[in-house]
């Protein structure tokens, strides 16, 4: 994976405002790399540089199921930015959406 790729997808992750999200897809689009989810996923799953990575979800505004052994994590991190989720999906998905002009 490019190093390229990584430097892109975390300076758009840490962009995400506080109390929106963006799909795996969006970000990899917004990177100049559509169609790449899964790549930013990997990334994702890599962690690091203390990014709100609990900002990204999947398309379907489903949460994003990690291997951090706390199932919590991410609907805990978004509910104390005030987004609701219910059942594994962020309620009103396309409200707290966001995509940089």
């Amino acid at each position: 994976m490019s190093s390229e790729l990584r430097e892109r997808v975390e300076a758009v992750v840490a962009d995400i405002p506080y109390g929106r999200v963006m799909s795996y897809g969006d970000v990899a689009a917004c990177c100049g790399y559509p169609g790449a989810a899964r790549r930013v996923g990997m990334i994702a799953a890599a962690g690091g540089g203390g990014l709100p990575w609990h900002r990204v979800v999947l398309s379907s505004g489903r949460l994003a199921v990690t291997g951090n052994g706390d199932p919590d994590w991410q609907s805990d991190a978004l509910a104390g930015e005030a987004v609701e989720v219910r059942d594994g999906r962020i309620v009103g998905f396309g409200d707290v959406r966001w995509y940089p002009q």
